[in-house]
């Protein structure tokens, strides 16, 4: 895909995470109201107040992750309360090594490698996500792996050997956007362990 080409998805991407978050943050804010007059109690309104929630921070993650991105940096506070909101229910325990701030084009390329190893072990598992020198590692463990082949060797290639769907973008765009930025991802599957650095 064209760089321009990435461009421009990227730019659809946070448009529409941008135009979501605001009635998002809006029911958000309708709840709290709800809460303090007494009416938003229960069960029920647990459930609403949860699933708000998660769509909050799923749409603050998409954003980064399949976002347009500059040179500003995000600060170790800011990704951490996304991986934290994105994940905190999930299958899969996150560890961000670096404390310091990170370019946001290299925090997008991350959340797109966290994308593709959920991928590899969809029963769960743990990430650790560390960087040194310019060179990010992402190494997965999981008492079981799943992985497609075809899928996998789409990072090396390039070139997809099967027709990607929805859920596995991830797969396409992280090497294209890897290429851009002048990046060569590597990945190696063994037993129980993936690593995934570029």
């Amino acid at each position: 895909m064209p760089s321009s080409e990435i461009d421009f998805a990227t730019l659809i991407g946070s448009r529409i995470c941008h135009d979501l978050i605001s009635p998002i943050g809006a029911v958000n804010n309708g709840l709290e109201l709800l809460s303090i007059t007494g009416l938003g109690i229960g069960p029920e309104m647990d459930l609403v107040n949860d699933s708000v929630a998660s769509a909050s921070a799923r749409i603050q993650f998409f954003r980064v992750a399949f976002g347009a991105a500059d040179q500003q940096m995000m600060g170790f506070p800011e990704i951490n309360e996304i991986l934290r909101g994105y994940y905190q229910r999930s299958r899969w325990e996150i560890d961000w090594a670096p404390c310091n701030p990170q370019p946001r084009a290299d925090v997008r390329l991350c959340l797109l490698g966290l994308l593709c190893l959920e991928t590899g072990m969809p029963y769960g598992g743990k990430i650790r996500l560390e960087k040194t020198g310019s060179r990010w590692n992402l190494t997965a463990h999981a008492d079981k792996l799943k992985i497609d082949p075809d899928l996998w060797a789409v990072l090396a290639t390039q070139t997809p050997a099967l027709k990607l769907r929805p859920a596995q973008v991830q797969f396409g765009l992280l090497p294209a956007i890897a290429r851009d930025d002048g990046r060569q991802i590597t990945s190696k599957i063994i037993e129980n362990e993936i690593s995934l650095s570029f």
